[in-house]
C-alpha cells in the first residue's frame, strides 16, 4: 500500500487492492512522508473507506475535515454511524460523515472550554425520535470513554437530529422543524378530540410514524397522488370528523411547507385518526369499568 496524499502527521490518502479511495490514520503515519512513499503497517490504527458514490464536493470536504481535527473524531463519527445505520436498518445520506464528525469536534471543544448549549427540541426529539436518541445516549457513553468528557443529554439530541437528518435526504433546518411539526399535529387531534391520546399503543406510535414519513413527503415533495375517489369519499362520510381532524393537518401542513397536500393524504391521515382515537376511547371505556 502506498501514500497517494498526506493529509496531515496522523493521516494519509491511499488505494485499497480494489483501487478504492482509503483515508489510513495512525499516530504520525504521515509524519516526514510523502506521496509514494509505502504506508508504514505497523502505524495503521484505522482504514476508513470513503463511502460508495461519495460525490466530489462532499468527498473533497470530508477530506479537509480529515486534515483539521484530531483523528480520533473520525473514527468515533464512524462508529456512531455504523450503529445508527445498523440499528435503524437503513442507510444514511452521506453527508453525515462530514456533519457528525464537525460536530462531535465542536461539542468536546465546547465542553473543554465549559460552554454548554441547550436543545430547545430534546423533549420532542426523546419523545419523537426515541431509537435516534438512544444511539444519541450510546454515543455519549462512547465520548465518555474516549475523551473522558461527560457531555449532556442534550448533546445525544443534537447526535439525534444529525441522524434523522441523514435517514430523510433533507438539510438540518428542515430536520430541526419536525419535531415541533409533529408535537403541533399531534395537538390538532388532542383538541379536536379534546382528549389525551395513549402514547403507548400500537395505534399511536403507528400513527407517530406515519406523520413522519408525511412530513418527510412534504418536505421532498413527493405525497401520495390522488387516485382511490370512491375511498376518499366512503371515510369522508364514514367518520366525518376524524376527515374533518385530517383536513385540519392538510391546513396546517399547507401553510407550513407551502405545498399542496393530495386527497390520497388525507384519506391515510384519517384513516390513521379514525384508528388512534377509536383505540384510546375503547382504552378509556376499558379503565372506567374497572374503577
Amino acid at each position: 500500500m502506498k501514500i497517494v496524499r498526506v493529509m496531515n502527521n496522523n493521516a494519509v490518502g491511499s488505494l485499497d487492492e480494489e483501487g478504492r479511495e482509503i483515508i489510513v490514520l495512525g499516530k504520525g503515519i504521515g509524519f516526514q512522508r510523502h506521496a509514494g512513499d509505502p504506508v508504514e503497517e505497523s502505524k495503521i490504527e484505522k482504514i476508513f473507506c470513503l463511502p460508495e458514490h461519495l460525490s466530489e464536493p462532499t468527498k473533497s470536504q470530508f477530506e479537509k475535515l480529515v486534515e483539521e481535527i484530531p483523528y480520533e473524531y473520525v473514527t468515533y463519527a464512524d462508529e456512531i454511524i455504523r450503529d445508527a445505520s445498523g440499528t435503524l436498518g437503513k442507510k444514511l445520506n452521506k453527508n453525515i460523515y462530514i456533519t457528525l464528525t464537525d460536530h462531535l469536534h465542536f461539542a468536546i471543544e465546547r465542553y473543554r472550554h465549559n460552554i454548554q448549549f441547550q436543545n430547545a427540541l430534546l423533549w420532542e426529539v426523546k419523545k419523537f425520535y426515541n431509537r435516534e436518541y438512544e444511539i444519541g445516549l450510546k454515543a455519549l457513553a462512547l465520548l465518555k470513554e474516549k475523551e473522558g468528557v461527560d457531555l449532556a443529554v442534550d448533546e445525544a439530541a443534537f447526535i439525534a437530529l444529525h441522524i434523522v437528518n441523514a435517514e430523510m435526504d433533507g438539510n438540518m433546518t428542515q430536520t430541526l422543524g419536525m419535531p415541533g411539526m409533529l408535537k403541533d399535529m399531534l395537538n390538532i387531534v388532542r383538541y379536536t378530540f379534546q382528549m389525551e391520546l395513549d402514547d403507548d399503543s400500537l395505534s399511536y406510535e403507528r400513527f407517530v410514524t406515519h406523520l413522519k414519513f408525511f412530513i418527510q413527503r412534504a418536505v421532498n415533495q413527493q405525497y401520495y397522488p390522488s387516485e382511490d375517489a370512491e375511498l376518499y369519499e366512503l371515510y369522508k362520510k364514514k367518520v366525518p370528523k376524524c376527515y374533518d381532524c385530517a383536513r385540519k393537518i392538510k391546513k396546517y401542513m399547507e401553510e407550513k411547507t407551502g405545498t399542496h397536500v393530495t386527497d390520497e393524504e388525507v384519506m391515510y391521515l384519517t384513516i390513521h385518526i379514525s384508528r388512534v382515537i377509536r383505540q384510546n376511547s375503547t382504552d378509556r371505556s376499558t379503565d372506567s369499568t374497572t374503577e
